[in-house]
């Protein structure tokens, strides 16, 4: 579903991304490993065409290099960006209208979707967006990017920061996402999750790919673990 090809990508003169290549198959949650600064969030940045790059990406077969972000958007990619960007003045309800994109009549999730799968949500439809919690916000960025019917989303640190309930339920939203079909690329620090609920894993280093493989085969590479990921 995803192809990216040699990949390189700039900030200025600053060369962060030097040649990397993974996919992402329909329907499996694939993570993207590696420590601050690896290349991670700039990997994700630069395939909605948000950074300076060369090199290919393909979705569904077709070259998105090159084309805007609401142009990529439009062909399937959803991103919840790490920083959640919720519009703080604006309802729960209005928050998830938000990510419906114009002109589809159908989509495998609504407005009733969201709130059956995070209830809480329901409960705080007509409240404004800044008085939820930092992890209410990142179930609602999730959904919100949910409305807009991608087939692939990509998922910078769904975590960070959350406190245990809420880690539980975000891990437990991306695997219902994956059991219908969407496609995750996921950046986690926490390899616990990563690893439980990865098909696949790819670990970065100083802007390359330097491992990938399964959660079996990371979990068994003491080497890799301790060189690229552990502090």
């Amino acid at each position: 579903m995803l192809d990216v090809e040699d990949l390189h990508a700039y900030y200025g003169k600053s060369h962060v991304l030097q040649g990397i290549s993974f996919r992402v198959a329909s329907g499996e949650i694939v993570s993207l490993l590696g420590r601050n600064g690896a290349g991670r969030s700039t990997t994700i940045r630069t395939i909605m065409g948000e950074v300076r790059s060369t090199g290919t990406i393909r979705f569904k077969g077709q070259r998105i290099d090159g084309l805007k972000p609401h142009e990529i958007a439009r062909r399937g990619l959803g991103y919840v960006p790490e920083n959640r960007e919720i519009f703080p003045g604006l309802t729960v309800r209005e928050n998830l209208l938000l990510g419906l994109k114009p002109g589809r009549s159908r989509s495998r999730w609504s407005l009733d979707d969201m709130f059956d799968i995070f209830p809480l949500l329901r409960e705080r439809a007509d409240a404004p967006g800044a008085v939820l919690s930092g992890g209410e916000q990142q179930m609602l960025t999730i959904c919100r990017t949910l409305m807009g019917d991608p087939e692939l989303i990509m998922v910078d640190e769904p975590t960070e920061g959350l406190a245990p309930m809420m880690v539980a339920l975000v891990r437990a939203l991306l695997e219902t996402i994956a059991a219908r079909g969407v496609a995750i690329l996921m950046i986690e620090q926490k390899l616990t999750i990563a690893l439980a609920i990865s098909r696949r894993l790819y670990v970065m280093g100083h802007g390359r790919i330097v491992f990938e493989g399964t959660p079996q085969a990371l979990s068994s590479n003491g080497t890799v673990r301790k060189e690229w990921l552990e502090v």
